[in-house]
């Protein structure tokens, strides 16, 4: 893979503003609910807003969250070509869990994973979703879902020949997978809030 050009690092900066907005937190400080960062997981994403017992205002972070993602891409890709998107994207998603404006504190990306997947190949989409739907189903648990489908995605880019696109997404795995520890300590524990459980 050659080194990044000026486009790329454009659309490493584009993505990483976008994914940067804290949705979640803006929203709910918007609907006057309790600073979302002093409930539950303390994150700032969909599956938090969900414990304030707003469904309606998880949803709208969920969509806005996965948005940012896919603009990220489709803005990068208009702008700066095929080969930048993908490092939109990568960005976008670091941007949500990293954001500067919250001293690097944000969510754990699940959303905006969703949203690069969207913007970048919508097969894999679909196939993180599908994953997510059936184990999130069975198990009534938002992180296991999360992690099981994020395992799916890379290895779909793989399987069809997409491999730098998959490299990048396995390495989003990782980040993933790493933000999602407390979870699987508290999964392994039998301690881990079920989807809809209030803070």
């Amino acid at each position: 893979m050659n080194e990044p050009g000026v486009g790329e690092i454009a659309a490493l900066a584009l993505g990483y503003g976008l994914g940067s907005i804290p949705f979640g937190l803006l929203i709910t400080r918007v609907a006057g609910t309790a600073d979302l960062r002093s409930i539950g997981s303390g994150n700032i994403g969909a599956t938090n807003v969900l414990r304030t017992g707003r469904k309606d205002l998880a949803a709208l972070t969920l969509v806005l969250d996965a948005l940012k993602g896919t603009a990220a891409v489709l803005l990068a890709r208009w702008l700066f070509g095929d080969a930048a998107a993908v490092f939109a994207g990568v960005a976008a998603f670091l941007g949500h869990i990293y954001p500067v404006w919250l001293g690097f504190r944000g969510g754990k990306g699940v959303a905006t994973y969703l949203g690069c997947l969207i913007g970048l190949w919508w097969p894999g989409a679909l196939g993180f979703a599908a994953v997510w739907l059936g184990i999130a189903f069975a198990t009534r648990f938002s992180s296991a879902a999360a992690l099981v489908g994020s395992l799916a995605a890379p290895l779909l880019f793989v399987l069809t020949g997409q491999i730098t696109d998959g490299a990048a997404f396995a390495l989003m795995t990782l980040i993933l997978w790493w933000k999602h520890r407390a979870n699987l300590q508290r999964l392994m524990q039998g301690t881990e809030s079920r989807i809809g459980a209030k803070a």
